[in-house]
């Protein structure tokens, strides 16, 4: 856990030279609430220029979308790949209308509501656009090129502020009658009346309300109010709380404090629970954990610990052939995931036209 989860700092990819790249290309574009990533890739999904721009959310979404063509047109005559580009990917944050094109509600992006961005970016750039939720895009992505690659079927959660989700079967995303597909965050895992609330204000008993960074928060404040001890009582004070899952895995790597491993083996438990109604339903050998909350990944010991919690109680939960044929793991393409997801998916639709 190297940042604050949903940080949206990336110092971008290292480039191919143009040189050995192999055409035709596709760009990928992953808008995000506060920055907006441009990615061109070849034909092996290999990164040969990258942009990153400030959303500037309040400017509305025309003033992006002209912004982003500008990019466009300017990298492909530097790279001389013009009309060699046949597709374009666009990834955003949802609710969105997938068949129409259009974002919905998006609450990290108010201005942009109701906008149909497919029709106003294929406007600009004269080709077509194919459009995924960012979530499904981080999925593909590592389908493609990642942890995933080598897999017919996955599941990808993000656990960030939120839980998101990707699902690819044979090949294809669930992206959903209603463009609410692959939404794992939302899952049931506890049906009490007393279960927690998800952040935006329903989605009582919600995985996302058990294992994402605000659950992490949420959690340890109550912990703490209740008097547990904790070398992260001293966030507390003035009714405000400088706390974050950053911090909780901090005081766990570095004071192997009680209440904050604590937490974390919690966090591991809910997750192996939504991990088995996911693997039940579907049955797709690899689920990849993506997303800055991962409590130091693999390389850290409490990054292990909090896996090997996932595993434990997704083998206590299935069954054992089950359990032996499906890998668990964290992602590998990093923040990088989702401009190379729409990417391969603009790829996948244009070899489908020909």
């Amino acid at each position: 856990m190297s940042s604050q989860p949903d940080s949206s700092v990336n110092d971008g990819p290292v480039l191919a030279p143009i040189e050995s790249a192999r055409a035709p290309f596709y760009w990928g574009i992953d808008i995000g609430g506060t920055g907006i990533k441009l990615g061109l890739v070849d034909e092996n999904g290999k990164t040969v220029a990258y942009e990153k721009i400030a959303t500037r959310e309040s400017e509305g979404a025309t003033s992006a979308v002209q912004r982003i063509a500008a990019i466009v047109g300017e990298v492909e005559d530097r790279l001389g790949v013009a009309g060699k580009v046949p597709g374009v990917g666009l990834g955003a944050p949802g609710p969105m209308d997938l068949p129409g094109g259009s974002l919905v509600a998006p609450p990290q992006l108010p201005s942009w509501w109701d906008f149909p961005i497919v029709s106003a970016t294929e406007k600009l750039l004269g080709r077509p656009v194919a459009f995924l939720n960012d979530a499904n895009a981080a999925a593909f992505g590592e389908f493609w090129l990642g942890s995933g690659r080598d897999s017919n079927s996955m599941i990808l959660l993000t656990l960030g502020t939120g839980v998101g989700g990707g699902i690819i079967v044979e090949g294809e995303l669930v992206n959903g009658v209603n463009s609410f597909g692959s939404e794992c965050g939302h899952i049931l895992v506890d049906p009490s009346p007393t279960a927690r609330l998800c952040i935006w204000g329903g989605g009582r008993g919600q995985l996302e309300a058990y294992a994402s960074a605000s659950a992490v928060v949420g959690r340890t404040l109550q912990r703490l109010t209740d008097g547990a001890e904790s070398a992260l009582s001293g966030l507390l004070g003035g009714g405000n709380s400088e706390l974050t899952a950053l911090k909780v895995y901090e005081a766990a790597k570095e004071h192997s404090d009680a209440l904050a491993l604590e937490i974390i083996d919690e966090t591991a438990r809910w997750l192996g629970i939504g991990i088995t109604t996911l693997v039940h339903a579907l049955d797709p050998g690899v689920v990849t954990l993506g997303g800055a909350m991962n409590f130091g990944g693999s390389e850290c010991p409490i990054g292990q610990r909090f896996l090997d919690g996932i595993k434990n109680e997704f083998k206590h939960r299935t069954f054992e052939n089950v359990y032996e044929g499906t890998s668990i793991g964290f992602a590998s393409l990093g923040a990088d995931a989702g401009y190379l997801g729409v990417a391969g998916y603009a790829r996948k639709q244009t070899l489908k036209t020909l």
